[in-house]
């Protein structure tokens, strides 16, 4: 079991995997962090832009079950999770082959790069020996409901 969290302005006590916005980073699911800090950031980013209250929701996730699912995890900013990153971002659905994906978030520390890339002022190499300069911070989309139900659970 880990402990992650999830930043936003509402206490989640049921998540839902197919709530949110299109072509994120890893698909339409429910994103959770291992790292607190990261989710205290976004719910304060996101409660200025709605002017709300930011609410970190705790959860216990029982990682080692992912490994009967569809799981993938980026260790690093490299080829393989850009062009990952850009294709969900262009419309891919990632639970098509996916039922969870972990990895680096494409923040305001990469996001440039990303953006030249998929607009093709900067190309593949380019953007890969950017990104290598970074490490990768922590989110974690479930994008089976199944999982949410069985392993996640609110603190």
């Amino acid at each position: 079991m880990i402990e992650v969290y999830h930043g936003g302005v509402e206490k989640i006590e049921k998540p839902l995997a197919k709530i949110g916005r299109d072509n994120l980073d890893f698909g339409k699911g429910f994103y959770v962090t291992r790292r607190l800090q990261q989710a205290k950031e976004w719910a304060e980013r996101t409660a200025r832009q709605r002017i709300e209250s930011p609410v970190v929701n705790i959860y216990s996730l029982d990682i080692d079950k992912l490994e009967i699912y569809r799981y993938k995890k980026f260790e690093h900013y490299d080829r393989e999770w850009l062009n990952f990153i850009v294709s969900c971002r262009k419309g891919y659905d990632a639970a098509i082959d996916y039922d969870c994906v972990e990895g680096g978030v494409a923040n305001d520390r990469v996001i440039d790069t990303v953006e030249g890339f998929i607009n093709g002022t900067i190309d593949e190499e380019h953007a890969i020996r950017e990104l290598s300069k970074h490490s990768p911070n922590n989110q974690i989309c479930i994008l089976n409901q199944e999982i949410i139900d069985k392993y996640l659970e609110a603190v």
